[in-house]
């Protein structure tokens, strides 16, 4: 009964902050987390394949017009605990994750983007970060080509590469579970996460990777958006 208490305790991370500038039809009004597929912003639906799975303890990393999403989170009721955070609006993807240490403490989180979604198994997802002992454990997936590529020895990451050519393979979705002392691999506010702090994890052979088959679709750009919508009508992908 323990064990179940503390995964349900974990805090989830979201990085909201981002000027998602490929997106610009309508991030130019509206951060794009709160760009909406099937009437509700892909955030919600994010949040709502974590509370699936009983994780309710959200941390939300805001920046860009991130007075919408507060706005948006103060009018709406959810059965979720949801810390709403303000981490800078030039701050990078590394540095967004470093200023919520102060709330994520000594304890292991989950962390992932505010534009992709999964059916992937968060549950088995923790399991298997607990069994690989790493720092780091994200999900490896197979998109399109113009995604960046890692190389897999086992489940162990040998080589992390974001938005690489050169290779077509496994890729990070962009779902992590994470171990704090993570934390000190990033340097500051202008640290990019999948730039130095992934790739010394990987040097130093912390950082595995939970292969998932299952859907998987990250939304960077207009066609990535309609064709989320499309997924959704034909009823491809539910929660």
């Amino acid at each position: 009964m323990k064990k179940k208490f503390e995964l349900k305790k974990m805090k989830v991370v979201i990085l909201a902050g981002g000027f998602g500038t490929r997106l610009s039809e309508y991030t130019k009004d509206i951060p794009k987390p709160m760009v909406k597929i099937a009437g509700k912003p892909i955030i919600f639906h994010i949040m709502s394949s974590y509370a699936k799975y009983g994780f309710k303890n959200f941390y939300i990393a805001l920046g860009y017009k991130g007075k919408i999403i507060k706005k948006y989170f103060k009018k709406s009721f959810f059965d979720w605990n949801i810390n709403l955070i303000e981490t800078g609006k030039k701050t990078m993807t590394g540095g967004r994750l470093k200023r919520l240490k102060k709330y994520l403490k000594h304890e292991t989180f989950l962390m992932t983007y505010g534009d992709g979604l999964s059916d992937i198994n968060i549950k088995k997802l923790v399991k298997f970060h607990k069994k690989s002992r790493k720092l780091v454990t994200l999900t490896a997936v197979r998109p399109p080509a113009r995604f960046g590529a890692i190389k897999l020895n086992g489940n162990t990451i040998t080589s992390f590469k974001e938005k690489s050519k050169l290779d077509e393979g496994w890729i990070n979705g962009g779902f992590f579970v994470m171990e704090p002392k993570f934390l000190n691999y990033i340097k500051s506010d202008k640290t990019f996460l999948e730039r130095e702090p992934l790739e010394k994890a990987c040097k130093k052979r912390q950082l595995s990777a939970l292969k998932h088959n299952g859907f998987w679709y990250c939304m960077d750009t207009k066609r990535d958006k309609d064709n989320l919508e499309e997924i959704f009508k034909k009823g491809k992908f539910k929660i």
